[in-house]
């Protein structure tokens, strides 16, 4: 048998990832802040894209009845992009088939601002006005405490850099000999400095570990209970047991009974364990949200929200170019190329904004009874579901609700909130699996510190009311909330930074 190599032809179909495919992906996932920059990014980087400036542009080519560019230039960009860009679907054949009017328009910029909800005409007056001061910072405030106490000169720039290197909590992380080094100081002195920040409010900031943070706190008080210097006392010669939950140990150490102990623990109960947390701001936490949902009647409509991102056209005087048959050759290959990413560019942010405003829609009209009414009413709903009423893909939905959010009646809520799994019910057929959650919270919230419920018996209890729930699934939700099991919350272990965390524990 005789091996030969030769050249064949084959014809096979081929997924490929064109540019503008890979653009069009990209935009899709970013949130409106990240998409900002890009569009600015993009108005640098192309000379075809200009800002508005609030003027006017006269349209520099000659349109007939059906917006379609005629100029002669216009045509003949059309015939040499027909094959790239026309072929594969992936973008206009030719500018007749492009209405630059609709293209250009109002997707980018005329969609009424969130400060405008349910208020007539927008006044010309300066937002900035209307703005609160902003809290000043953890460092701000306790720079301020250090200006009015007598530090010794040599020991107020040691002040300073350790407060700028305090985390947002209050915390100090790392470790001071390492400061230290950074600034050539030994460490005694560095003792002294962090002594100075421990003294300043509120009790704790400065700390270095859970235990040193409530040690500050407990030697601040002034005329201690019994059970507050019991309280310290475990805290400074017992952590260790006190983080095992050795509550007999802890009792027999200190000669009294679980109940005392458990007194000192209601005392830590209420102290803060993040007390930079308490003074200050706590960082940027603003959100913008991408659509805003409203009733009109009785009807909810979806608007989208791009009041921040710049104006963009095209530029006349490269347009202009486009028609002038004398100009280079290179000239005109390269304003064509660069008509060419402006146009894809301009397609990608329009084709985000329909995408991002369907898939909103198609989440409110199966989320209704949830805006009418409440969290019960939230419905179960996947990622698939939208796909298959919109007709696109399963991962086009997922990057639309990555970092989106919306603007409700109840509340700013992320895209994802709305996608969740369901469970089984007698009467209402399908249950949200965060409705779920939220009863079983209520029931632990709710339940007698001294016996609290196993996961069995909040099992037990959903299936009364309907909801067919296993041991298991019950566990896993409570797992989610960040609550402990019924033994750790018999044994004293809260939730910690739940708003109602003191209902759960010893009494």
């Amino acid at each position: 048998m005789t091996v030969s190599q030769k050249p064949t032809l084959k014809l096979a179909p081929r997924l490929l990832m064109t540019p503008a495919l890979q653009q069009a992906i990209k935009l899709l996932q970013l949130t409106r802040l990240e998409l900002e920059q890009v569009v600015r990014a993009e108005l640098e980087a192309n000379p075809l894209l200009e800002l508005a400036d609030g003027l006017e542009h006269e349209s520099p080519a000659v349109e007939d009845e059906t917006g379609a560019l005629a100029g002669p230039e216009e045509q003949a960009l059309a015939e040499s992009t027909r094959g790239e860009l026309g072929e594969d679907g992936e973008g206009p054949g030719s500018l007749e088939e492009v209405e630059l009017s609709a293209l250009f328009a109002n997707d980018l910029h005329d969609v009424s601002s969130q400060a405008g909800w349910g208020v007539g005409e927008e006044e010309d007056t300066d937002p900035l006005l209307n703005l609160p001061n902003p809290e000043p910072s953890l460092a701000d405030a306790l720079l301020g405490q250090l200006a009015l106490l007598p530090l010794p000169e040599a020991l107020r720039p040691l002040c300073e850099f350790l407060v700028g290197n305090l985390e947002p909590d209050g915390y100090l992380r790392t470790p001071l000999r390492e400061l230290g080094q950074q600034i050539g100081v030994e460490e005694p002195l560095m003792e002294q400095a962090l002594a100075w920040i421990q003294q300043l409010d509120p009790a704790g900031v400065g700390a270095r570990n859970l235990q040193e943070c409530f040690l500050l706190q407990l030697r601040r008080r002034s005329n201690p209970t019994a059970m507050e210097k019991l309280a310290l006392a475990v805290v400074e010669q017992a952590f260790s047991l006190l983080v095992q939950q050795e509550w007999g140990k802890i009792a027999e150490q200190f000669g009294v009974t679980v109940e005392d102990v458990r007194g000192a623990m209601e005392v830590l109960r209420k102290l803060p364990p993040h007390p930079g947390l308490l003074l200050g701001s706590s960082g940027p936490t603003a959100i913008e949200p991408d659509v805003v949902v409203r009733k009109v009647g009785n009807r909810w409509q979806v608007e989208l929200v791009d009041d921040r991102l710049p104006e963009v056209h095209l530029s006349p005087r490269y347009m202009q170019l486009l028609r002038n048959r004398s100009a280079d050759r290179q000239t005109l290959a390269f304003v064509r190329e660069r008509f060419r990413h402006a146009l894809w560019f301009l397609r990608a942010v329009e084709q985000r904004h329909h995408t991002i405003l369907r898939v909103a829609e198609a989440i409110v009209r199966r989320q209704e009874a949830f805006l009418d009414h409440g969290l019960q009413f939230l419905r179960p709903m996947v990622l698939r579901d939208v796909a298959d009423e919109l007709g696109i893909h399963e991962s086009t939905v997922s990057r639309v609700v990555q970092g989106k959010y919306m603007a409700t009646p109840r509340g700013v809520l992320p895209f994802k909130f709305f996608f969740h799994s369901s469970l089984g019910h007698a009467l209402a057929g399908d249950v949200s699996s965060v409705v779920v959650k939220e009863k079983i919270r209520e029931l632990i919230l709710g339940e007698d510190p001294r016996k609290p419920l196993a996961d069995s018996k909040i099992a037990r209890q959903l299936n009364r009311q309907g909801i067919r729930i296993a041991r298991r699934t019950v566990a896993k939700y409570r797992e989610e909330l960040g609550i402990p099991s019924s033994e750790l919350r018999k044994r004293g272990l809260w939730m910690k930074g739940h708003h109602e965390a003191s209902k759960i524990g010893p009494r």
